[in-house]
């Protein structure tokens, strides 16, 4: 080997050929490694990432219940406060379902409450029932008698309205002239007309000729009534009746509250006087008897009241504000709400004996 090359090689073995391989160190090697199983770029030795959150499904759920929850208070606090027993006779609570037979049972039992003048219904079972005529239960039409179904239709509507003008006509609550009523009664019907003209005319009726027999009146002297809601329940049936005319019977509750005339303070009295009709009714046939269109004619008419006065007939309601009416100890307990049996009578036809009795609630 010539002398310059044995002098290179000497020189290359101290200080190392240029460009040949370096051997990494065991530290490169372990860096080059853990680079190899990383993912995605390499995470600088200042940055940061956040931890990443722990689920929390047990949480999400939570709030969302709660949130329904809520929303469901927001838009049903009614239904909700009665889930709870929260109702407490008021005026919220599910209406009942219109009467379409009669009850088996009177209804059950509300909280002792008080009505005031912005809940006149509550702690009564009437906070339940319908406004006005909405309450009378109007049954399907069917030919009967000497009427086909459209016929039908029309007297029980009639019928109707006929109990509207005379328990919830705001007029004749005051006292006024039931014309609206009178209008629909037969005016070939000797007896009622007889029964009419001294009932609206008498300033002292008797028993027999009370208007309250058949209208619902107030002295407004005496009492107002709180709202212009009257609260009823009931229904109408028919039947075929004598000369084939078509037999209505009508058996409806009125709820009338009632403050004392000119006390419309907060802390006013207020009063139901519930009023429970039993009406019978005739839409005859115009080939049978006399009649005139539009017109029937009255088979009987039963009235039972509470809070309505225990005096003799005045021809008004007069509700015990202040005192209730005194009345015996050995007086009956009747509960005005309990629909589930007929109106005792007195005669068995008209009215109710002239005895008092005590309601066992109001």
């Amino acid at each position: 080997m010539p002398e310059e090359e044995w002098e290179r090689f000497l020189h290359e073995s101290v200080t190392g050929a240029a460009g040949a391989p370096v051997e990494p160190s065991a530290r490169a090697r372990g860096v080059e490694r853990r680079l190899r199983e990383r993912s995605g770029q390499p995470e600088g030795w200042r940055t940061y990432s956040p931890a990443r959150p722990r689920r929390r499904t047990g949480w999400y759920v939570t709030g969302l219940v709660a949130a329904v929850a809520l929303l469901v208070v927001g838009l049903f606090p009614q239904q909700v406060v009665s889930w709870f027993g929260g109702n407490e006779g008021g005026q919220d609570g599910e209406p009942l379902a219109a009467e379409s037979e009669r009850p088996q049972e009177a209804p059950g039992a509300e909280p002792a409450l008080h009505p005031t003048l912005a809940e006149p219904f509550r702690g009564s079972p009437a906070a339940r029932w319908a406004d006005g005529a909405a309450g009378i239960t109007v049954p399907p039409a069917k030919a009967t008698g000497w009427m086909d179904a459209a016929q039908v239709e029309q007297a029980l509507r009639r019928s109707r309205d006929f109990l509207a003008a005379a328990g919830l006509d705001s007029r004749v609550l005051r006292g006024e002239r039931p014309t609206k009523a009178i209008a629909l009664l037969n005016p070939h019907q000797k007896d009622v007309q007889e029964y009419l003209r001294t009932a609206l005319s008498s300033t002292a009726p008797t028993p027999e000729t009370d208007p309250l027999l058949l209208f619902s009146r107030f002295r407004p002297a005496q009492a107002q009534l709180v709202g212009d809601v009257v609260k009823t329940r009931g229904r109408l049936a028919y039947e075929e009746g004598e000369r084939g005319a078509l037999e209505v019977t009508a058996d409806v509750t009125f709820v009338y509250p009632v403050t004392p005339a000119g006390d419309g303070g907060r802390g006013a009295e207020v009063v139901r006087t519930i009023v429970r009709r039993e009406v019978v009714m005739n839409w005859d046939d115009p080939a049978k008897v006399i009649t005139e269109p539009g017109t029937m004619s009255l088979v009987s008419y039963t009235l039972d009241m509470t809070n309505g006065g225990c005096s003799a007939p005045t021809g008004y309601f007069e509700p015990p504000f202040g005192t209730a009416d005194e009345q015996p100890d050995e007086a009956k307990q009747v509960d005005p709400y309990d629909r589930s049996k007929p109106i005792e009578t007195g005669d068995g036809t008209t009215a109710t004996d002239n005895d008092c009795a005590t309601a066992t609630r109001s």
